[in-house]
């Protein structure tokens, strides 16, 4: 089919379920270096807007880059090239976030797709949005 690359086409949406617990934004921390107290100390987080702890942005937005590796492309991979985020709403520790990806275009040429991205919590609220752009690329037979 000429509007598909290695089975996606525009209008495909699949989703990525996960729970972020207190130990993901732990090790988030220590992977990436953000050690800030919003994350992971319960008295400096009491004292915030938010009354607790706080998962980081990008650690939500990696449901999203999970979402692209595992489910987008049934007969190859993804190659993630880009990503805008809004962030809507906190993620607490023991927040289920769902991602939300949809084929917004396709370039067939160029293997490339753009996604809409969401991210709702066990409640249904949004707690981001974007954009994706990428790269649909084929398994070697080496």
């Amino acid at each position: 089919m000429a509007d598909e690359v290695l089975g996606v086409s525009v209008g495909r949406v699949v989703t990525f379920t996960k729970q972020i617990t207190a130990r993901d934004v732990e090790l988030f921390a220590e992977a990436s270096g953000d050690d800030q107290p919003l994350h992971l100390d319960d008295a400096t987080a009491k004292r915030s807007r938010f009354g607790q702890r706080v998962a980081h942005g990008i650690l939500t937005a990696g449901v999203i880059s999970a979402a692209i590796g595992t489910r987008l492309v049934p007969d190859g991979i993804a190659i993630y090239l880009g990503q805008t985020l809004q962030f809507q709403r906190p993620v607490m520790p023991g927040d289920t976030i769902t991602a939300t990806l949809e084929v917004t275009a396709l370039d067939t040429e160029r293997r490339r797709a753009t996604l809409s991205t969401t991210c709702a919590n066990q409640n249904q609220e949004t707690v981001l949005t974007g954009e994706a752009q990428v790269l649909l690329d084929a398994l070697r037979d080496d």
